[in-house]
């Protein structure tokens, strides 16, 4: 939901702050006074395309400023702002951090449906149209569809692997022999696992045993032997500790050297454990290079890793085992392909089972409100055609799309064929209230969607759009009275004329939102416009 928009120096406006309300909220104005550019203020918001021609005449940059709600649940909202340069650079940040324009399509465009008589449509989208009957069937439809997605996936899993199978049992010539040998070499060797690392380690000590036994015995003589560290360090403690008596400070050393010479002693103890435990072997440490050795050859051959070795290993036993039992294996693939593809054509039934009961319903709901919009005997059909199997996607069996006729005895035909850019705009709207809140959408924003509407037509508008409302933000540009009565905010787009025209954006209510209705019914502020304007608004209870 659109908190607050606030917009500089874009196309004719050089700064508009817009607080639209949590319900329906109408933009009026005449007509080329700017609304237009509000608009194209919320296209930048949601992430579409930005060029140099939006920022306004004789400035450097365009900037667009929303704090979006995302859904019912965000108490905390977020900040976006788009900045677009002269130059037609554009720059975007969320919540104060640079961010790309693709994020901030996924961010904010999601929330925000902008439904224009000239816009891309979803409504013109067949691929959409599934879509729409699956979110306002909710568990009937969703339910299937998982079911039908999951064994879709198992299905792909089952051809593939059969068609490895296939291909493996094929596998001939110079890569066979290539894994027998790679076995063969390897299982002589026949590496273990942690082996390389245990040898890494253990290996050094072994070939340098002597030099360190020696080593040991030489440091431990060093330190303990006769005339050695300990005997001299004991001659200091004895005559510090004779003249302790007379000076306590020549005390305190003796001790600290006390200290000293107990770890000396654990030292050198520990030095001759040190050289007694290692074990020098020299068959063993033969064995053990030899081992080395052979590893190294298995990883220079096939590495450069040891786990490269048993991979290697892995994939070519796995190979050999295939020929070897090629036929079985592929009866047995052949066999899990089968069942799973048993499995997606019961999912593919219930799915479509679903999507037919679903479908049809969807339409008679719209046609409901279509009535409203007073479209005479127009409806929407539900047509579903089942594909060849290599025809099916993740998203269902069949091309399922809604089709249009302006009278119960003629063709359906697709949408983008048959209705006019009027027609559209009102099965639009009729689509979006029936859907509620099940299209995912928290923003409707409409432009456009009364044109060439008057009369009786415009008031059931006005009453279709109220209800909408009631589930959405509804955010509706208008030149109808009937429809700008019903709004819980009005604003009013004007522009001022100069060198470089200038549209303001006003919020009105009280005496100045009875002169603008009046205005709407009549272009001028006659009593009886202002009367007649007063019993509207008080009719809608806006007054």
């Amino acid at each position: 939901m659109i908190d607050e928009l606030d917009v500089t120096n874009l196309a004719l406006i050089r700064s508009a702050a817009l607080n639209p309300c949590a319900g329906l909220t109408v933009l009026t104005g005449e007509t080329g006074a700017g609304k237009t550019a509000l608009l194209s203020a919320c296209k930048l918001l949601m992430g579409e395309r930005a060029d140099s021609s939006m920022v306004r005449e004789g400035e450097s940059a365009a900037i667009v400023e929303g704090r979006i709600f995302e859904g019912p649940h965000d108490t905390e909202g977020c900040v976006v702002s788009r900045r677009v340069g002269s130059d037609g650079r554009s720059r975007v940040k969320i919540d104060g951090t640079l961010a790309s324009v693709r994020e901030l399509g996924e961010r904010v465009g999601s929330h925000i449906d902008l439904c224009g008589q000239h816009e891309h449509q979803r409504l013109l989208d067949p691929a959409s149209h599934v879509s729409m009957v699956d979110a306002w069937a909710k568990e009937t439809v969703t339910r299937p569809l998982g079911a039908y997605r999951g064994a879709f996936a198992r299905a792909r899993e089952a051809a593939a692997e059969l068609a490895r199978v296939e291909a493996a049992s094929r596998t001939q010539g110079s890569r066979l022999e290539e894994a027998r040998f790679a076995v063969e070499r390897i299982d002589e060797v026949d590496p273990q696992p942690g082996e390389l690392e245990e040898l890494e380690e253990t290996l050094p000590r072994a070939e340098h045993a002597e030099s360190l036994i020696s080593t040991a015995y030489d440091a431990d003589a060093a330190l303990s032997c006769e005339q050695g560290a300990l005997d001299s360090l004991n001659t200091a403690i004895a005559e510090l500790a004779r003249m302790g008596s007379v000076d306590t400070k020549l005390a305190r050393f003796a001790d600290s050297l006390s200290e000293a010479a107990i770890t000396i002693e654990d030292v050198a103890a520990d030095l001759r454990r040190y050289a007694h435990d290692i074990d020098f072997d020299p068959e063993r440490l033969a064995v053990a290079q030899e081992r080395m050795a052979a590893l190294k050859g298995l990883m220079r051959q096939f590495g450069p890793h040891m786990d490269d070795v048993f991979a290697r290993r892995a994939e070519a036993s796995e190979l050999l085992s295939l020929v070897d039992d090629a036929e079985a294996r592929v009866r047995r693939a052949q066999e899990a392909r089968d069942a799973a593809e048993a499995d997606l054509a019961q999912a593919a039934r219930a799915l479509m089972r679903a999507r037919n009961a679903a479908g049809p319903k969807f339409c008679r709901e719209v046609g409901k409100q279509m009535m409203r919009l007073e479209m005479g005997r127009a409806e929407l059909v539900w047509d579903a055609r089942e594909l060849p199997r290599a025809q099916w996607t993740v998203d269902g069996p069949a091309s399922c799309e809604l089709l249009y006729r302006s009278g119960a005895g003629l063709t359906p035909r697709p949408l983008r064929r048959i209705a006019s850019g009027g027609e559209l705009s009102r099965v639009m709207l009729a689509s979006k209230v029936v859907l509620g809140d099940a299209d995912g959408v928290d923003t409707l924003v409409f432009d456009e969607v009364d044109a060439g509407v008057g009369g009786s037509v415009a008031r059931a508008l006005a009453s279709v759009l109220a209800d909408l409302s009631v589930t959405h933000q509804v955010i509706v540009v208008t030149h109808l009275a009937q429809v700008a009565v019903m709004g819980e905010k009005h604003y009013v787009v004007s522009k001022r004329d100069g060198d470089i025209p200038e549209t303001t954006l006003v919020p009105v209510e009280g005496e100045d939102r009875v002169t603008e209705i009046a205005r709407m019914l009549s272009g001028d502020a006659s009593r009886a416009s202002l009367d007649h304007a007063r019993q509207m608004l008080a009719e809608a209870g806006r007054l």
